[in-house]
């Protein structure tokens, strides 16, 4: 795999590797909403989150994850900028609310979720509406690994080989109509395995179940994604088992977990952060280093890598994450800074 770096990198100076200051953790927005308190936030979420990144966690056992065939896809390698990040790295630190607020809780909260038996459905405006379970998840389409830049909403970020399959595929298995404008996505309902879902203290003040959505020309790009592993193995459930979204050009909470509808619409659909907090979550959150969150900036990143704290990179963020040539067509003559 060929990996190429980007000079952005060289202007960062050692002493610029500071963790982020705990303002700019956007589940402040969850204090001022009176979803947590002053511990919570102190004790699972700021300070918690701000370390999490520079640890060595290993993971949990209890979830067995499998080896799964699949065939390497080069296509967009030229694209990453960094190398992989370790796979310990990307299970032990998870913003995934349905477990827990703190980036540790979804892999210490997730361990038993079941994935067999699961159904995603996929309907609406299609021709032929259908329900898949486990097992089609697996084997409907030959499987690929893509490496993809991730990054987060938050300003830290990854380099991910995902196992899956392109959405296009499975959209024009179920055949769009000519009324579908949107796709709609939406994740497991179910407290009794999630815990965050049983208040909306618990669950960081989201509205469960957790939805999503794109434009129909965004979910028939060729980068747009359905994993349902990494690292050569089914996902385990703190990264969203048994298949989640992924969606590299946009900040990570677009990429939605735990998948069991996705509804084929001619109306945008609601989505989770946006409905929350409208004024810093828009529906289209692609990453763009000119558009700062209202509490911090997004002109740069830190990359999750292996060690300790002085081996995370301050790094420039690109934009579109890096993907620019393959998708801002999408987005010609619109105002990016209004329809963020």
């Amino acid at each position: 795999m060929n990996i190429k770096t980007t000079a952005a990198w060289d202007k960062f100076k050692e002493s610029d590797i500071t963790p982020e200051e705990v303002y700019q953790d956007r589940r402040r927005i969850l204090q001022q909403m009176g979803f947590l308190g002053a511990g919570a936030l102190l004790s699972s979420s700021a300070n918690a989150g701000v370390f999490d990144i520079f640890s060595n966690d290993e993971q949990k056992a209890a979830f067995l994850t499998k080896a799964l065939p699949f065939a390497k896809q080069a296509d967009y390698d030229h694209l990453l900028y960094g190398a992989l990040t370790p796979e310990s790295k990307i299970i032990s630190h998870n913003n995934f609310y349905e477990f827990g607020t703190s980036k540790t809780d979804p892999q210490e909260n997730a361990q038993d979720l079941k994935v067999q038996p699961w159904k995603l459905v996929i309907d609406g405006e299609v021709d032929n509406a259908m329900t898949l379970d486990f097992d089609d998840l697996l084997n409907l389409f030959p499987l690929e690994e893509r490496a993809y830049n991730f990054r987060c909403v938050e300003a830290w970020s990854m380099v991910i080989p995902w196992v899956g399959f392109s959405l296009a595929n499975l959209l024009k298995k179920v055949g769009v109509n000519s009324k579908a404008k949107y796709v709609a996505f939406e994740t497991l309902y179910d407290p009794e395995q999630m815990p965050g879902q049983k208040s909306r203290y618990a669950g960081g003040g989201i509205n469960y179940p957790y939805v999503e959505g794109l434009t129909l020309a965004e979910a028939m790009n060729d980068l747009t994604f359905l994993s349902v592993g990494l690292y050569g193995k089914t996902l385990p459930p703190q990264n969203g088992a048994p298949i989640r979204l992924v969606v590299p050009w946009k900040y990570g909470f677009k990429s939605i977990k735990s998948i069991v509808r996705i509804r084929l619409t001619d109306k945008q659909p609601p989505t989770s952060w946006n409905q929350l907090a409208a004024s810093e979550y828009g529906f289209y959150a692609n990453v763009n280093p000119e558009v700062d969150h209202p509490r911090w900036s997004q002109a740069s990143e830190r990359r999750i890598a292996e060690g300790g704290l002085f081996s995370a990179k301050r790094i420039a963020t690109l934009p579109f994450n890096g993907y620019g040539d393959i998708v801002s067509d999408l987005y010609k003559g619109m105002n990016l800074k209004k329809f963020y």
